[in-house]
Formats: structure tokens, C-alpha cells, sequence
């Protein structure tokens, strides 16, 4: 243990701690703008300098290490005067659009020019407004109001994507593409990482939010949204409320006063997805078909493994997304029973991800969802709806879709796929004594492996999310060294609770807080709180299967429930 002192606080640190690390241990706040844990730490922006004992003049706390005795000041005059100064230097080259940006008032750098009493202007405004890039069907770029802080860069080099970096060198550095393409023409895969990443606004989802609106005041249309697991655990942030705060009601009641509209749960198509998932799983351990069997409910892997990994495209499950299956649902078997026709119903999906907006675009998927909003747009119209969210009372999802089982919910969480999958495979194989709750692959590890005994038959399984470690543990697979039966992979690193799509959150924030496992714990404490908790006990699953798929994997079940896939190129 090193022993120094921060402002005068003594504090004892590991050896190799940062300055940064030893004052969040001693509760004192250091700003920085390109340090992001997990992320990036690479000491550019030089917000976070402080004076230390023993070192030449001022130095950066997120890489500068600690030593015996030293003493560190985070607030001299000195200090906060070049933190003032990196603020105005930042700000000369940044488009200040401030009151129709989309992180206005949510905006990293708006808050530290407000703390250190930035003038905007000081050096006046050098920059040329670069062209927006928004070809893409997710993810829009606005190089503009870039800051170079290279967040996003560190983002997508951790999913081993690399789809935009830094180009040129000194004052003429921008981020971008290879070969100046869009987003659109690169083997981005929409995860959205470099969104939640960014600081600012150069980087945000393409917003279906006005087409929402005019699909709810058109006489015509008969809108109906419903919500993706996740969702419930994280939408109270963007309206103050703690992480992982649970507002299934709230959401349910605020989407009801956006219009006259329909709330449908989204947890109930999970539910679907397993009853499908789990019967082809069992297909492919019976009949020899290749494995391991990987899922398919995030658009972001899916698309990874297109471009990555095309040799692993057969064993892929041909199972459609949740928000894909239900889309579905609602265009045939929905507007059936109610004698709406196809063209009239808007199928809104609330999701915490940019990339299920890419995927709604899909050809092989059908066109059945109409609009994909993330979680950030739903919390936009609620508050451009005048609705004060903290202070609603709570609705119930309306029927037939709004029953699901607790299997459902865990979706959001990396591993809840594989749970909620071998809640209902283990009945299938070992009768009534199945498990519930199999916690070895739950947890936000990027990597998880087990073994599984049910009904005579051991299932191995892995869970991976984030793409840097689904690459780890698909190359494990190809030499050989790795074998599973089952293999759940999400995109982002720990699941849809940590996708692009939601609430912005500060850097103090996520560099204090670990918001996968937060957000994670309110799901499963929602999964123990459900009467029903397998996704083939879940009553409007078996409604759906009587009335029109008959069993899972059926003629009609493949039609409308199940795809394909084709390989894309890497570049």
C-alpha cells in the first residue's frame, strides 16, 4: 500500500493506483473528459491535471502514479486555471448549437464550462462545419461538435470493430472512417457504444421520434407500442430517478398519454423466442445438426458475425428477435383478431439499442416493426409531452400481450438469454425437478462458461457479451480448444441493460457506479418477484401456439418467426 495525501486527506492506496483512482478513494472529484473506465485512459484532454509532490509541473491524475509520501492538490489557482483554459481551447473548435443538441443540458462539457466559468469565445470560433453523416440507419455523426477526446474510438476498438478512428495528424486530426465513407458503408455493426461513449453530441441515434408522432395524430392509424425488458430498469434515469429503479407502471401509464395508443409487453415475444430457441436447441442435440447453437436475439452480434465470423452462420439460431417476432405477431395473428388491417397498425418497439434500428430495415425480416425508438427518444417525447414521469401512477400492459414470465425480463441481462433457454431445454430433458435460477452464467464477467446435467444429458454452455470477447471466444472454437453446446453472445458488454440506446449517462457516474450490475440486479429481482418464471408457462405464449402456431417450430411458426442470414464483407 502507497500513503499520500489528496487536499490535505491521507489515504492509502495499492501500489500502481493512479492519482484519479486515490482521490475517489479520498471523495475528491477530479473532471475528465477522455478518461472513461473500462473504456479509454489515456490522459489527452488534460482536464484532470493536478500538482503532486516530486513531479514537474502539472500532471494528469487518470495516468500519473501515486508515491509513498506524496501530495497531491486538485483546486489551486494554477489548476483551475488551466482547466479553465483547456475548456476555452475546446471550445473554439466545438459548434456550439447547445439549445438543439440533443445532450443539451446532459452534455459532459456544457456542465465543466458552467463549473470553471468558461467564456465560449475567448478564442474565438476556428472551425468549419463538416458535413453530417447520417446514412446510416442507426448511428448519426456530427464531426462538428467532435472534441477529440477519441471516447468513441476506444469504444469501438473494445468491440474490435474499429469502424471509425483518428485520421490526419495536429490541428488538422478529425475522426472518421477509412476513406472518408459513411458509417453506412463500413462493417460498423450499430451497437451504439460510441454513443454512450461520446461526451457530447457528435455522435447520436438516428431519431425516429417525429414519425412516432405523426403516426399517433394520423385518424388512419392504430399505433401500438410495446417495451423491451430492459427498459424498465433504466428509463427512471433519464428522469432523475436511481439506477435500476424499476418503472414498469410509470412507462406504461406515460406511453398511454402520449395518445391513443396501446402498450404491449415485449417480455411475452422473449418468452416466444424461447419456446422456439430452446425447441430448436434440442432439434439440433437430437438430429446431429452442427453446434454449438448460438443465439440470435441481438441484431449487433448477428451483424458482427456476418461480417467476422461467416462460418459460423449456420449455427446461428433462425430465431427472430423478440422485437422481430412480435412485429410479426401484431401484423398477422393480432390484426386478425381484431380486424385492423395490416397497413393501418404502427408498431412502435421502445428498445435500448441503436442497433435494432438497422434492424427493422432488414429484407429477410419482413418489414413488420415500423419504428424502433431507444430508450433516450422515449424519455424525449415523454418530457416534450409535458408528462411529469416521476410523479405518475402505474398502468398495467394492456392484453393480450401484456402477461409474460420472469424468463422474459431477464433478457436484458448478459446471460438472461441462456437462463431463461435453460429454464424451459432442462424441463424439457429432466422433467419437473429443472432449476430455476442457474447462476454460474449470470453476472457481468465479459465471459462465462458451465456445465450443465439434466435429464441424463450434459449441456456446456458459454455467455459472452461485448464483441472483443465474443471474438475471444469464437476463435476458441475454430482451433479447437473450446466446445459448447450453447452459446448466447450480446454486443454490448454486459447486455441490452448497457446498450447504445440508453440514458446518457455523466462519466462520474459511470466511472463510479457499475451500472451493468445495477441495472442487471432490477431485472432479476422483477424475475423472483413473477408468479410465472419459464417461458413455456407463460398463458398468452399458449394462447398464441392453440390459436395459430400450433407448436413451436412449426410450418407457420418458421414463416412468420424465424430468418436467415447471409455473409456481408469485412470492409
Amino acid at each position: 500500500m502507497v500513503n499520500l495525501k489528496i487536499n490535505g486527506i491521507a489515504v492509502s492506496v495499492p501500489e500502481g493506483s493512479t492519482i484519479l483512482e486515490a482521490a475517489k478513494l479520498a471523495n475528491v472529484r477530479i473532471p475528465t473528459l477522455c478518461y472513461l473506465k473500462d473504456v479509454q485512459c489515456v490522459g489527452s484532454c488534460r482536464l484532470c491535471l493536478v500538482e503532486a509532490t516530486g513531479a514537474r509541473g502539472l500532471v494528469a491524475a487518470c495516468v500519473y502514479p501515486v508515491a509513498e509520501g506524496m501530495e497531491v492538490r486538485t483546486n489551486t489557482p494554477r489548476v483551475r486555471k488551466s482547466r479553465k483554459t483547456t475548456i476555452e481551447l475546446i471550445l473554439s473548435t466545438h459548434k456550439k448549437k447547445c439549445l438543439s443538441c440533443v445532450r443539451s443540458m446532459n452534455c459532459e462539457l456544457q456542465k465543466l464550462a458552467l463549473e470553471y466559468n468558461a467564456e465560449e469565445d475567448r478564442f474565438g470560433t476556428d472551425h468549419d462545419l463538416k458535413p453530417i453523416d447520417d446514412l446510416s440507419a442507426s448511428v448519426v455523426r456530427d464531426n462538428s461538435k467532435c472534441i477529440m477526446c477519441t471516447r468513441c474510438v476506444a469504444a469501438c476498438e473494445n468491440q474490435t470493430i474499429g469502424a471509425i478512428g483518428p485520421k490526419n495528424r495536429g490541428y488538422a486530426k478529425v475522426i472518421g472512417s477509412p476513406y472518408d465513407v459513411s458509417l453506412a458503408f463500413t462493417p460498423c455493426v450499430n451497437c451504439g457504444q460510441c454513443v454512450v461513449a461520446c461526451p457530447v453530441g457528435a455522435l447520436y441515434e438516428k431519431s425516429a421520434v417525429a414519425d412516432v408522432w405523426g403516426a399517433i395524430v394520423d385518424p388512419e392509424k392504430e399505433v401500438v407500442f410495446f417495451t423491451a425488458p430492459s427498459v424498465r430498469a433504466t428509463l427512471g434515469e433519464a428522469f432523475g430517478l436511481p439506477a435500476g429503479t424499476n418503472v414498469e407502471g410509470k412507462m406504461v401509464t406515460a406511453i398511454k398519454q402520449l395518445g391513443s395508443v396501446k402498450c404491449f409487453n415485449m417480455d411475452t415475444t422473449a418468452d416466444l423466442t424461447i419456446m422456439e430457441e430452446a425447441t430448436e436447441l434440442l432439434t439440433r442435440l437430437q438430429s446431429g445438426k452442427p453446434t454449438p447453437m448460438f443465439t440470435s436475439c441481438c441484431p449487433g452480434w448477428i451483424k458482427f458475425a456476418e461480417h467476422y465470423y461467416p462460418e459460423f452462420l449456420p449455427n446461428l439460431s433462425t430465431c427472430k428477435s423478440p422485437q422481430e417476432m412480435f412485429s410479426a405477431v401484431l401484423k398477422t395473428y393480432y390484426c386478425q383478431k381484431t380486424g385492423i388491417k395490416p397497413e393501418n397498425l404502427y408498431v412502435v418497439s421502445v428498445i435500448p439499442c441503436t442497433a435494432k434500428k438497422f434492424e427493422v430495415t432488414r429484407d429477410e425480416l419482413g418489414h413488420y416493426t415500423d419504428a424502433a425508438l431507444t430508450t433516450r427518444e422515449l424519455a424525449k417525447m415523454i418530457k416534450e409531452a409535458g408528462i411529469d414521469f416521476a410523479n405518475l401512477p402505474e398502468s398495467e400492459y394492456d392484453n393480450p400481450f401484456g402477461e409474460a414470465s420472469g424468463a422474459g425480463a431477464i433478457f436484458g441481462a448478459t446471460g438472461g438469454v441462456m437462463e431463461a433457454a435453460l429454464r424451459t431445454a432442462a424441463i424439457k430433458l429432466g422433467g419437473n425437478g429443472a432449476p430455476l435460477v442457474f447462476n454460474e452464467v449470470r453476472g457481468t464477467e465479459g465471459v462465462k462458461e458451465a456445465d450443465y446435467t439434466v435429464g441424463g444429458k450434459t449441456l456446456k454452455v458459454c455467455v459472452a457479451s461485448g464483441l472483443g470477447n465474443a471474438r475471444t471466444v469464437l476463435d476458441g472454437i475454430k482451433s479447437g480448444e473450446k466446445h459448447y453446446d450453447f452459446v448466447e453472445i450480446m454486443a454490448c458488454p454486459g447486455g441490452c441493460v448497457n446498450g447504445g440506446g440508453q440514458p446518457y449517462v455523466h462519466d462520474e457516474v459511470r466511472n463510479n457506479v457499475d451500472l451493468k450490475a445495477v441495472r442487471a440486479k432490477a431485472l432479476y429481482t422483477y424475475d423472483e418477484q413473477r408468479g410465472v418464471r419459464r417461458s413455456h408457462e407463460n398463458p398468452a405464449v399458449d394462447i398464441l401456439y392453440k390459436e395459430y402456431f400450433g407448436e413451436p417450430n412449426s410450418h407457420k411458426a418458421h414463416e412468420l418467426l424465424h430468418t436467415t442470414y447471409a455473409k456481408r464483407e469485412k470492409y
